[in-house]
């Protein structure tokens, strides 16, 4: 399914870790090349980005510019990717800490991840916290009114290894990553179009 070039739509990426890149943030970048290839714009926010959002206070009145910028990359987006390590089976405090501020969204036409394709990852070194990481996601985005896509990467990083060329060392795991932005590709415009 390829999409108009003059006006692709945005595929939204988020997640990673605080101190460089991560497994998490190479991870989501093999998804989002993907989707890249389905002729969609991408923006991802990584840890660093993350890191710069002050904790969510839903009595603030005013936002940073970095968490203006967050929230209005999410409302333009047509599909998102949410990708987080396993930190003590769930989900990472900066990641979370971003999705509760599209809190901001409440009130819009469309809040929230509404009617969204959602593609999901975990990371984790180990199998344990992948299921339960996919499981608080899932249940997250549903809360958010977003779709989850059928298929979800849960990928053990004390087996799979990234590369900075954008690669792992299984090569299966790479196909799941780019199957979840094939899909939030697909599904992007049946929501466009409902």
């Amino acid at each position: 399914m390829a999409v108009d070039p003059a006006s692709p739509p945005l595929v939204v990426g988020i997640g990673g870790t605080i101190g460089g890149i991560s497994s998490t943030e190479r991870a989501l970048r093999i998804a989002l090349d993907a989707a890249e290839r389905e002729g969609f714009h991408t923006r991802m926010f990584g840890g660093a980005d993350m890191a710069r959002l002050p904790l969510y206070d839903p009595r603030a009145t005013t936002r940073t510019a970095d968490e203006q910028a967050f929230v209005a990359a999410v409302r333009e987006a047509s599909a998102v990717i949410i990708a987080s390590p396993g930190y003590h089976g769930s989900i990472s405090g900066v990641v979370k800490n971003a999705l509760d501020l599209l809190e901001e969204t409440a009130k819009d036409d469309r809040p929230y991840l509404a009617d969204m394709p959602v593609g999901l990852i975990a990371t984790a070194y180990g199998w344990q916290a992948t299921g339960s990481t996919i499981a608080a996601l899932r249940s997250i985005v549903h809360a958010l009114r977003g779709w989850p896509t059928p298929f979800a990467a849960a990928i053990n990083t004390q087996v799979t290894k990234f590369d900075a060329e954008g690669g792992a060392s299984d090569p299966a795991v790479v196909e799941q990553l780019s199957m979840i932005g094939r899909q939030v590709a697909r599904f992007a415009p049946l929501v466009a179009a409902s």
